[in-house]
């Protein structure tokens, strides 16, 4: 059977047989992926396509990493599974490796099978912790597909599965660009966010509210990094109040925005933080909770009413620590941050300036998104919020005949590659974008 053969009888059986999740399933027509290495995939027409959305943010080492691979292979032949009851050398020295790298004394940690169970199982920590039930997320966020996780979500994909009784409520964090505070600049809409946020908790009841929870920068949402002054006041309202400050990282951990953690770039220690995605490049399911001393020590002579079959699996953890020891040897969070500041960020910038359906890029270390609207002066968005539009839909073409594969969201573009990315496959993918925003430009108003 050849290639294109092989394709076609993967794309038959999968339009037959495999549901997909986000979609309505008869308007489908999924590319076929057959092999990738580094930062290319091929598709079934064997087109290497640059891989410019890193899967789902996730493979940050890059495909195929070959250390990676062996040690899955190694701990396949040795131990394929265990039950989370017992101890085995691969969970507990990727809990070392992630301790190691947290901040303050986030030195715990529990492992789930990906980010939206991490965040349930840190909400359902904070709650336990408190003895309070309510918690408070952003709108513009993203935090998962479960229950709890999917009703903290500040995205449409939360509508369908919100019925108002999870205990969640939403505020509206910074986001100068779209500001909901009319504010000018970074040193005012973060004063008027934070005094949002004050607010909102003061209306709630402080008493009644047992987390926050953020992204260090929101990923899917729009990649709005905030500025070190609301994340500290984030964590100050947190301390007044008793409420546990809970740091989402499952899509910007692990060397995405040129530090190990998001939350380093703020110089900002919460409480709980969520991780998967990047902590093994989604090779085998796994996330985790990195739990502080102080919640930690509520469940020393509590049992913690919770638990996953494949807690802490060791072809999961077995892929963690290879992938952590490989970013540590490899220099490659390091990389992540070269590259955003001497290539990525100055060449978007630089493409801004050349293409008026780019109204605003941001971002830090191969984690940025460009801001696409039809009209520089209003800022009308090139889809609308929660959609798409022919504009977006052509973009995306433009992108794959160019040999790349985009990350798309709404009227946003997403320039997520791994964090393995050299400087010359870049500018390769600028290049690529160079001309599909062409598709985009024809689609703005010419603006005095």
């Amino acid at each position: 059977m050849t290639l294109s053969e092989e394709a076609a009888r993967a794309y038959e059986l999968d339009r037959r047989h495999v549901f997909h999740s986000w979609s309505a399933q008869a308007t489908l027509t999924p590319m076929v992926l057959t092999a990738a290495e580094g930062c290319y995939v091929w598709d079934g027409e064997g087109n290497r396509l640059l891989d410019f959305s890193s899967m789902m943010v996730n493979t940050n080492i890059g495909h195929q990493h070959p250390k990676v691979v062996a040690a899955i292979q190694e701990q396949a032949a040795k131990l394929c599974t265990v039950a989370p009851s017992f101890a085995n050398d691969a969970r507990s020295e990727a809990a070392r490796l992630i301790s190691e790298r947290t901040p303050g004394d986030l030195d715990t940690i529990f492992f789930t099978n990906g980010g939206a169970d991490a965040v349930e199982h840190a909400v359902r920590m904070a709650r336990l912790h408190t003895g309070r039930y309510k918690v408070l997320s952003r709108y513009r966020s993203y935090h998962g597909g479960t229950e709890t996780a999917v009703n903290l979500t500040g995205d449409p994909r939360r509508w369908p599965n919100d019925h108002g009784n999870t205990g969640t409520v939403h505020f509206f964090g910074p986001f100068l660009y779209r500001s909901e505070f009319h504010a000018t600049d970074e040193a005012q809409e973060t004063e008027r966010a934070l005094a949002h946020l004050e607010r909102t908790i003061e209306m709630e009841g402080p008493a009644t509210i047992a987390a926050i929870v953020l992204e260090s920068v929101p990923g899917t949402a729009g990649i709005m990094v905030p500025t070190t002054e609301y994340m500290r006041g984030v964590r100050a309202l947190c301390d007044k109040h008793g409420i546990v400050f809970i740091a989402d990282e499952v899509m910007a951990g692990f060397g995405r925005t040129g530090k190990w953690f998001a939350i380093d770039n703020f110089d900002v220690v919460p409480d709980l933080i969520t991780f998967a995605k990047g902590v093994n490049s989604g090779y085998v399911p796994l996330g985790g909770v990195a739990i502080n001393a102080a919640v930690a020590a509520t469940f020393a002579h509590r049992p913690y009413p919770g638990g996953l079959t494949y807690s802490g699996h060791p072809l999961a953890t077995a892929a963690a620590v290879a992938t952590i020891t490989a970013m540590a040897e490899e220099g490659i969070v390091e990389n992540a941050a070269a590259i955003g500041a001497k290539v990525i960020g100055p060449g978007l910038r630089e493409l801004a300036q050349r293409h008026p359906s780019i109204g605003e890029v941001r971002g830090l270390g191969v984690f940025w998104a460009v801001e696409l609207v039809r009209n520089r002066a209003t800022r009308e968005p090139l889809a609308p919020y929660g959609g798409t539009s022919p504009a977006m839909t052509e973009l995306v073409a433009a992108c794959r005949t160019g040999g790349m594969l985009p990350f798309v969201n709404f009227n946003r573009l997403h320039v997520v590659p791994p964090c393995v990315i050299t400087e010359a496959e870049a500018k390769e993918g600028l290049a690529i974008l160079d001309q599909a925003l062409t598709v985009a430009d024809a689609h703005t108003v010419a603006t005095p």
